[in-house]
């Protein structure tokens, strides 16, 4: 009975492929590693004060324990949702000029210009808001933080608009043109539609990266610890609020940061998955 000898080469590469894949394994770990401990280590500290009284109340002043951070929520989705208004119709249409018409080298600024202040570090936003907005009007408002933030909104959404239209099959196209239909109705009723999980991914990553923003807040909305709806008016968000617990004496502040924090990071995180399910969904389907 004879046995086959396996060949050096096909060991070697056996070897190889094996070495290989315990390193990028390794690689994956570590990568991981930091994402977990910091999971995990919010949520340890955080769930404990994460409590309905915690949505509910407002906070207790200073030096008693107990309260909450309710006007914090409140206002926080409220400048989101302004920001919202303000970045989302802006980000899309400029996506869709540059991947229908902005081919020049118009263009080719409006690209540049948003990449340039996708880098950009927030607190250079708000500086801008607050020269521009807060100075004139001489008082912090819910209004100069909603555009703060929907400025960074929009390079991110323009970017993420125009890479999921150019990727709607031309065919599309030429077929609503041959049907006699205008440009800008194919436009927006065709080819935006056909991009719609692709452009929605993109939407929620940029409120993903809002939502979590505190230094353009520390220059516009700046704070508020009493109920504010109004956005004239300084207005409270739980990035503030949760700045300014963490660097405060008080014990029972910072288990309420804690307990934001951790609000905070499972809202990214949700955004997060969401935006990436919805992508793999779009591709899913485009193969």
């Amino acid at each position: 009975m004879s046995v086959a000898l396996v060949p050096v080469d096909v060991r070697r590469r056996r070897l190889t492929d094996r070495v290989m894949t315990w390193t990028c394994l390794g690689a994956l770990l570590v990568a991981i590693a930091p994402l977990a401990s910091v999971l995990g280590y919010v949520t340890l500290q955080g769930a404990s004060s994460v409590t309905w009284q915690f949505f509910t109340h407002l906070p207790a002043p200073v030096g008693e324990p107990g309260g909450g951070m309710a006007n914090a929520i409140t206002g926080t989705l409220l400048v989101v949702a302004l920001a919202s208004c303000i970045g989302i119709p802006i980000g899309i249409l400029g996506g869709l000029y540059l991947s229908e018409v902005g081919g020049g080298r118009f263009g080719w600024w409006v690209r540049f210009t948003a990449d340039v202040l996708n880098g950009i570090p927030s607190i250079v936003i708000g500086v801008f808001i607050y020269a521009l907005i807060v100075v004139p009007t001489r008082h912090f408002s819910g209004f100069a933080g909603g555009v703060a933030l929907g400025v960074m909104m929009i390079p991110l959404v323009i970017r993420t608009t125009e890479e999921m239209v150019r990727l709607v099959p031309a065919s599309l196209r030429e077929a609503s043109y041959a049907l006699g239909i205008p440009w800008w109705v194919t436009m927006l009723r065709i080819t935006l539609r056909t991009a719609t999980a692709g452009v929605l991914t993109g939407i929620m990553l940029a409120v993903a990266r809002v939502l979590g923003e505190t230094a353009p807040l520390l220059f516009t909305a700046f704070n508020n610890p009493y109920w504010s709806l109004r956005f004239d008016q300084p207005i409270s968000t739980m990035t503030v609020q949760l700045y300014n617990y963490a660097i405060a004496p008080y014990d029972d502040w910072h288990r309420q940061a804690w307990a934001a924090a951790l609000v905070l990071m499972t809202l990214t995180l949700v955004l997060n998955v969401a935006a990436r399910t919805a992508g793999r969904r779009r591709f899913g389907r485009g193969r």
